[in-house]
């Protein structure tokens, strides 16, 4: 008489299906994370945009940009460390709604203008928070790196596949 084989799984046919589902799982969380610091940097970026014309139209009914919080740069256009807490009432409500202050890493952004108020530069810290010593200006695949705008234009910019 013959043994039948009771219906379902054996044991190396549900490993082989747990560990092909891990396998898939690690590829999909490593795409999100991507995806999630790809949407943080165009978040920073638009913001930043949107920062920039703002300035630029303030500038263009007073003649100078509105001022950092304390803080000035050289004539060297080295990079702020200020922020943009004191632009507020310079900004808001007539060029813009509320000011981002925050970039989305949920750091500071970095503003500063030059003694005469002729030059701006917006700062993100990245990922990292904390600015880059000697950033390499340019578009950069780098996930940590800053983004950069220096009077309405990005110097430093994530582009093409990050890393």
């Amino acid at each position: 008489m013959r043994q039948r084989r009771s219906p379902g799984f054996t044991l190396i046919e549900l490993l082989v299906v747990v560990a092909i589902l891990g396998i898939l799982a690690a590829i999909a969380l490593v795409n999100y994370r991507n995806a999630i610091e790809r949407a943080r940097q165009r978040r920073s970026m638009g913001d930043m945009r949107s920062l920039s014309t703002a300035v630029e139209a303030y500038a263009g009914d007073f003649g100078r940009y509105p001022p950092a919080s304390g803080f000035t740069l050289p004539v060297g256009l080295d990079l702020p460390t200020g922020n943009l807490e004191a632009t507020g009432p310079y900004l808001r409500p007539t060029y813009l709604r509320s000011v981002p202050l925050k970039d989305g890493w949920n750091s500071w952004f970095g503003y500063g203008t030059t003694p005469a108020r002729t030059d701006y530069i917006l700062r993100s810290a990245g990922q990292k928070g904390e600015a880059e010593s000697a950033p390499l200006y340019g578009p950069t695949t780098d996930l940590t790196a800053d983004i950069i705008l220096v009077n309405g234009q990005f110097v430093q910019w994530p582009e093409g596949v990050q890393q």
